[in-house]
């Protein structure tokens, strides 16, 4: 699923000019910087129908306070599912300092700043970590 709209700027600064766009009319020296109103309903309605949630990336800029709309309302969404047993899952740097930045991570079912691995692990990749432990000497204490 991608988004429908934008929030645009005329440059990347927190004290950019912005507007809400549909995500085929950004002109060219615009950039986008957050998920706009209709992609957050959208995105909304789409997680309601989930049982579980694993979430890799947040939706903007978040670290442009302007630009956390969409990253928060997202957050505050799984917040709400979470509250309803759908297991929660943050996986990756970015996204979990933006649900530290909302006030929001502690709700979270899980939490892991590995990202790369997170989803190499999904994918059934073999994690070096994880094969590490295959040849690792037992030790009685």
């Amino acid at each position: 699923m991608l988004p429908s709209d934008m929030v645009i700027v005329d440059k990347f600064a927190p004290d950019a000019n912005s507007k809400v766009v549909p995500t085929s009319a950004i002109p060219d020296i615009w950039m986008g910087l957050d998920i706009g109103p209709d992609s957050i309903k959208t995105f909304s309605e789409a997680l309601d129908t989930t049982k579980t949630i694993i979430w890799n990336g947040p939706m903007g800029v978040f670290k442009f306070d302007k630009f956390v709309v969409g990253t928060e309302a997202i957050a505050k969404k799984l917040v709400d599912l979470s509250g309803n047993w759908v297991p929660t899952i943050i996986g990756g740097g970015d996204s979990v300092a933006a649900v530290e930045k909302v006030a929001l991570a502690s709700v979270m079912s899980y939490i892991s700043t590995g990202g790369g691995a997170s989803l190499e692990l999904l994918e059934g990749k073999e994690l070096p970590g994880v094969l590490a432990l295959d040849e690792a000497i037992p030790v009685t204490v």
